[in-house]
């Protein structure tokens, strides 16, 4: 019996070694940028891998560093083991980590995020060390559903993760945390979150409660799901994943595996026993409620000063604005940069305005949008804009550099992006040769985490309520970057569903039945807008196009009809010929069809969106038919009639955008 149980110990102990000194599958993603070989920038990375692996983990099991002294050469890497890992298996990951992500997972790429199981590493020509970082990300399920009662199911994963990030984030140290609870007789719930050692406790919590907030959108009913994020991750599943016998170092002992009674060499008396547990309850217990109040009454507080200081910033916003001297900029420098506003800087006009190209004494390209003096957009329109844009940085976002309150002038000043609109090159016959498929499907990609971060990712939920070509911008790399920011609404951080509305503002033909008709306007108002634009960007053609022609009423009961006739690919624009992925053009017009359904509570979220973009194993629901506006054809002008309030909704069937705004 010896010699078995001696065999059955060494057995596993021998299995469960090599487990742990085998890098799992990896996950990537390449960030955008390119070097070129032989270059500086290689050699520094060469040096940067070469100096993770060489220092190794240290006792927290994380590491970062910089190579390189010029601000175009200088990488930025991170390596953050999962807490459980030994230092020597953290070591054996970390060098295979750096031997294989140049060579195998994103060859000349300038920055990348690889997730093993154990291991967060990534790398950049970025800073980003002590920086939350949302994107790129990953959400990985498990195929199979739960058994069982699945509402108490979901319920369980939801708190047992949350309390898991809430221990990981106030962990002293590594911010690691994993936790076990129990869902029947039989099964269990087992959780893990994690941090990169960079982040602060507080910076921690913010990354683990995005991540958590993302599991409903992936996971619902599974029996296991994770959400990974660069700077952090959170995982549950119905068996154990992590290694039990290494505790987080830095992690206090629970209360509840505190032993009930002293050990003592030998057993009291029963009188004394019971007078011991008596006197330990008594202590205990009071400590106990004590802390437990201390830490509600905190929590109370702070979420009463969060409150408190969110408001006093949006009611204060000019006073933000007029000490932020980073942001402002000198009237006479804007007029100078742009040769006094001349018509050869003229790129066109915005839905407020013109704008312009300019150039900064420094060199720097810069675009300026001049909002017109009888424009509808007025201070409290304006501040709307600088509020939300300044604080929002997301790669497919247009950037805000600062701008220009003097007198009757409001001017904004972004990023210049070199390659104008979607619209230009996608409904031009000659800009649509410049868009192949890859370059549309990475164009839709783009958008979608765009929105997605406005959305969901953002410190605030944002609405934009004008997704259309027009304010989709493409960098040199043909990147989309989505602009226009002075429709977008905030809502609140618990509210999906959104608000209502007597003033309709965006471009008919991209709103959202519900929003045209009623006012009404949510998330799913953008996911509706979206759904459109990803038709045109498959097609090539524009929305309105479709108005008073043979073919059908718009472009989704088009693509509809055609989806129901089996023949989708008919939609396909005719410039791209046979160079497409049918399954990738297949899945768009799939997403799409779900995006513009009528009833909002049946389009997906926008997280469930780009799962569905980048993973094929997710099972696409069924499309119901789109909605159908009524119209009314009197002088080409288009209205919907508010049947709540006998009110008519004005709208635009040229495409440009409605100039009323409702403020908040």
């Amino acid at each position: 019996m010896l010699n078995l149980l001696t065999f059955i110990f060494l057995l596993n102990l021998l299995t469960h070694g090599n487990a742990q000194n085998e890098a799992s599958y990896p996950y990537r993603r390449c960030l955008t940028g390119n070097f070129t070989q032989n270059s500086t920038y290689q050699a520094n990375l060469n040096l940067l891998f070469s100096t993770l692996s060489t220092n190794g983990p240290p006792t927290n099991r994380f590491f970062n560093t910089s190579v390189g002294r010029s601000p175009n050469d200088t990488v930025y890497g991170l390596f953050q083991c999962r807490g459980d890992v030994t230092n020597a298996t953290c070591r054996t990951f970390l060098a295979t980590a750096t031997r294989d992500a140049e060579r195998l997972y994103c060859p000349l790429a300038k920055g990348a995020v690889i997730w093993y199981d154990e291991i967060i590493f990534r790398y950049s020509d970025q800073p980003f060390f002590s920086i939350i970082t949302s994107t790129p990300n990953l959400r990985l399920l498990n195929l199979v559903n739960i058994d069982g009662d699945k509402a108490r199911f979901n319920q369980l994963v939801m708190s047992t993760l949350r309390a898991t990030a809430a221990l990981a984030a106030s962990s002293m140290g590594e911010l690691f945390a994993t936790q076990m609870a129990n869902f029947t007789q039989d099964r269990n719930i087992y959780t893990l979150a994690q941090c990169t050692g960079d982040l602060s406790n507080t910076d921690c919590g913010e990354c683990l409660r995005q991540a958590t907030n993302e599991i409903p959108n992936c996971c619902t009913d599974k029996q296991g799901g994770r959400v990974l994020l660069p700077s952090c991750i959170v995982r549950y599943e119905v068996y154990s994943f992590y290694e039990t016998s290494i505790p987080p170092p830095a992690t206090p002992t629970p209360i509840s595996t505190i032993p009930s009674r002293p050990l003592l060499p030998s057993s009291p008396p029963p009188g004394e026993r019971r007078s011991s547990t008596v006197l330990i309850v008594a202590i205990v217990a009071p400590i106990t409620v004590s802390i437990l109040l201390f830490v509600m009454g905190c929590c109370f507080l702070r979420q009463r000063a969060k409150k408190r200081d969110s408001a006093v910033k949006e009611d204060s916003v000019v006073d933000e604005m007029t000490t932020s001297d980073s942001l402002q900029f000198d009237f006479k420098t804007i007029e100078a940069a742009t040769n006094k506003f001349s018509e050869e800087n003229r790129l066109g006009e915005g839905g407020f305005g013109a704008v312009f190209k300019g150039r900064l004494d420094n060199g720097q390209e810069i675009a300026v949008k001049r909002l017109s003096r009888g424009s509808l957009q007025g201070s409290e329109e304006f501040k709307n804009e600088v509020m939300l844009v300044a604080k929002l940085q997301h790669r497919n976002l247009v950037r805000l550099l600062g701008f220009c309150l003097e007198g009757e002038e409001k001017i904004l000043i972004y990023e210049f992006i070199p390659n104008k609109s979607l619209d230009f090159f996608l409904f031009d016959q000659e800009g649509q040769k410049q868009l192949d498929w890859l370059k549309r499907y990475k164009i839709i990609n783009g958008i979608a985490r765009g929105i997605l971060y406005l959305h969901e990712d953002s410190r605030l939920r944002i609405i934009h309520r004008d997704l259309k070509a027009s304010n989709i911008l493409l960098d040199g790399d043909m990147n989309a970057k989505i602009s226009d920011f002075g429709m977008a609404r905030i809502i609140q951080m618990d509210q999906s569903q959104g608000n209502y509305t007597s003033r309709i503002v965006g471009t008919y033909g991209y709103m959202s039945p519900e929003y045209a008709m009623h006012g009404n306007f949510s998330m799913k108002s953008d996911i509706y807008s979206f759904g459109v634009l990803v038709l045109e960007i498959i097609s090539g053609r524009k929305n309105n196009t479709f108005y008073l022609s043979d073919l059908a009423e718009d472009i989704s009961t088009y693509a509809w009809a055609l989806w129901k006739d089996g023949i989708p690919l008919e939609l396909l624009d005719p410039m791209l010929q046979d160079n497409y992925s049918r399954n990738e053009v297949l899945r768009c017009i799939h997403i799409a069809l779900l995006c513009v359904q009528e009833d909002p509570n049946s389009r997906p979220s926008m997280a469930s969106i780009v799962l569905m973009l980048n993973s094929y194993s997710v099972t696409l629901p069924i499309p119901k038919e789109p909605a159908l506006f009524v119209r009314s054809k009197d002088n080409g002008n288009t209205i919907g009639s508010d049947h709540s309030s006998n009110k008519s909704t004005k709208c635009s069937v040229n495409e440009t955008s409605l100039s009323e705004l409702h403020p908040r």
